[in-house]
């Protein structure tokens, strides 16, 4: 029997269940993944619906190449209106979820609603039931995890929420194992629905138009993965090198974006971490093994293990802070992972009332009495807790930077270091300028993984070299990281794997045409148009609700103080960002504004949303 991509629909005001077939013009123009989620929750989501509503949607979703043996891409994607951002937002997650939901039938799961009470879904063999959730709510994730597969045995596979997503924390992100969908707080989506968990059993099912040749496709994928030249140090070491590296190059963010370099960096360097390491881990069929497991040996904190910390949670519990303690990076991983809270904005947020204390804006009236002093890690695990059950001081932390900021006042706004609601990733774009400028016209808000620079980072010359501290003339190279970053998200492919060289797009496109056994699809220019598509629907979603140029903006520290202590990017600054934006616009095929024209929407088949977006702009400009 032929595969039919199917969506599994539930609506959790009523209890109830519905399977629909994927249609075929969906498949070949969104094609999974990333395409398919946006497609529906654009078309689905009234414009206007607060994130935190039973009338708010949450899609889980993976693509066709999940649990088929290609390797790296069974990783599962949740994408919804976020409460931090309240923009569209996709995350994503790894572990082995992906695969067991393709084995259980289904490419989306679209949840409605909201219970009651506490409930969980249980998917055995494709057949859903709504179980109580009671016993489960205020568990950890991995208690919970764990007393799911006491429950329905060791073949389930799940994904939850910790106590931080039950509280609505602004950026609750949804796990597992210790894999999450980190960023944007759709744990806290999951959290006002009363949905703490989503489980699968499911046997091995594989349905593919021609096996053979796909298996073919398959091994060459693995020739190239292990052959490429990044292959060794980062399946050794996966991301716990970058810190040499941003260091040396003056863009470690350090002191809530004051300086470049952190003093005394060496102590939490790779090869430090590489001493502290014990096992490596992996995410379902991925020879990469990129994950590590680190157990601190000694210090304060002896016995803290965690699977990670990666580049992003090293940085924002040491550079944004300014500690240089190893240990505590890895408890705070540790302890944000089982409370299920993104470490890249829980670091941020303590590092931006660091400098709200330094300048008096908040005092210890309003920390609970903690004295929250450049350096300090030993409070950082009370700080985290308090954040996860919104105790005191943490009932403003959970709000992350933006909208904490807007609730203190005092100019408290200057210093909070977000775009679009979405604190900044560990790239000082003043240094890396192109980034800079991914982050602002990123759709989800300062996310480097919208459009990871390579060119600017790792000196990648493809499609052409750039000039970190130039001020203009690269918005070409922005629109191409973006765009091949939203089309192997349909996949879902490990982003790191085309980033690193791994994986190039005509291999990428063989293999989701022989996936999809769609001949359109293994035309890598074709896939790359799919690409642009995605992008301009999610900004679409974004200007239907109000977010448009005015939000494609540089937090003012970024163009009004140039960098200090940053080596070779000493003295960079965002000279002229609305040039930038020009440019950008320009290449992408919108208007001034960053609309996207009506030639731009006939090119890439999106004529029918433009009765939308002439109502968003002219609410805009009135």
């Amino acid at each position: 029997m032929a595969y039919i991509p199917k969506i599994l629909r539930i609506n959790l005001t009523s209890g109830s269940f519905r399977e629909e077939a994927l249609p075929d013009k969906f498949l070949r123009d969104y094609v999974g993944g990333r395409g398919l989620a946006v497609k529906y929750l654009y078309d689905e989501l009234i414009p206007g619906t607060e994130p935190l509503s039973a009338d708010n949607k949450l899609i889980i979703s993976i693509g066709p190449l999940s649990g088929t043996g290609a390797q790296c891409t069974s990783r599962w994607m949740a994408t919804s209106k976020s409460p931090l951002t309240n923009t569209y937002f996709r995350s994503v997650g790894g572990a082995d979820f992906g695969a067991w939901l393709r084995w259980s039938g289904f490419e989306l799961i679209i949840v409605e609603g909201k219970a009651n009470s506490p409930v969980y879904l249980m998917l055995k063999d494709g057949t859903p039931k709504i179980l109580e959730a009671k016993q489960l709510w205020g568990k950890t994730t991995s208690e919970t995890q764990t007393f799911l597969s006491d429950i329905h045995g060791k073949n389930v596979r799940t994904i939850c929420i910790g106590p931080a997503g039950e509280n609505l924390v602004r950026y609750a992100g949804i796990f597992s194992g210790t894999h999450c969908a980190g960023r944007g707080g759709l744990g806290a989506v999951m959290g006002f629905k009363n949905l703490k968990a989503i489980t699968l059993d499911a046997t091995r099912n594989v349905e593919l138009p021609d096996p053979e040749e796909f298996k073919a496709l398959v091994k060459e994928q693995v020739a190239a993965i292990t052959g490429s030249r990044a292959y060794p140090g980062f399946s050794d070491h996966g991301t716990t090198y970058n810190q040499d590296n941003t260091n040396r190059n003056g863009i470690f963010p350090t002191k809530n974006f004051r300086f470049g370099t952190l003093e005394g960096w060496e102590k939490f360097c790779g090869d430090e971490y590489a001493k502290l390491k014990v096992k490596d881990v992996s995410c379902y069929a991925c020879p990469i093994h990129c994950g590590n497991k680190y157990v601190v040996s000694s210090g304060p904190y002896a016995g803290a293990q965690a699977e990670g910390p990666d580049y992003e949670t090293i940085w924002a519990f040491t550079g944004n802070m300014l500690s240089t303690e190893i240990g505590a990076t890895i408890m705070a991983n540790q302890l944000c992972d089982e409370l299920g809270m993104d470490t890249m904005t829980m670091g941020s947020t303590i590092g931006f009332a660091y400098e709200l204390y330094e300048r008096e804006i908040l005092t210890s009236r309003d920390t609970d009495g903690i004295e929250l002093t450049w350096g300090r890690h030993d409070i950082i695990a009370d700080l985290i807790k308090k954040t996860a059950y919104r105790q005191g001081l943490g009932n403003l932390l959970a709000e992350g930077v933006k909208l904490a900021a807007q609730r203190i006042g005092k100019n408290a706004s200057y210093y909070a270091m977000h775009i679009k609601g979405l604190e900044i990733p560990a790239y000082d774009p003043r240094g890396v300028k192109w980034q800079g400028l991914s982050y602002a016209t990123s759709t989800i808000g300062a996310s480097h993984n919208i459009g990871y620079s390579v060119q600017e980072l790792f000196g990648s010359k493809y499609p052409r070299p750039v000039d970190r501290y130039a001020d203009n003339g690269y918005a070409d190279v922005v629109i191409y990281n973006q765009d091949t970053a939203a089309t192997f998200e349909t996949g879902i492919i490990c982003l790191f794997t085309p980033q690193l060289g791994m994986t190039r797009m005509p291999d990428f496109s063989r293999m989701i045409a022989s996936a999809r056994a769609i001949p359109e699809l293994n035309d890598p220019e074709y896939m790359v148009k799919v690409g642009q598509r995605i992008y301009n629907m999610e900004r679409a979603f974004n200007l239907r609700e109000g977010v448009g140029r005015a939000e494609d903006a540089f937090p003012r520290r970024f163009t009004s103080e140039p960098l200090i202590n940053a080596g070779p990017a000493e003295g960079q600054i965002i000279k002229t960002p609305d040039i930038m934006l020009d440019e950008y616009y320009q290449a992408r095929g919108w208007d001034k504004d960053g609309f996207p024209t009506d030639n731009k929407l006939i090119e890439l088949g999106l004529s029918d949303i433009a009765t939308d977006l002439t109502s968003a702009k002219t609410k805009l400009a009135g």
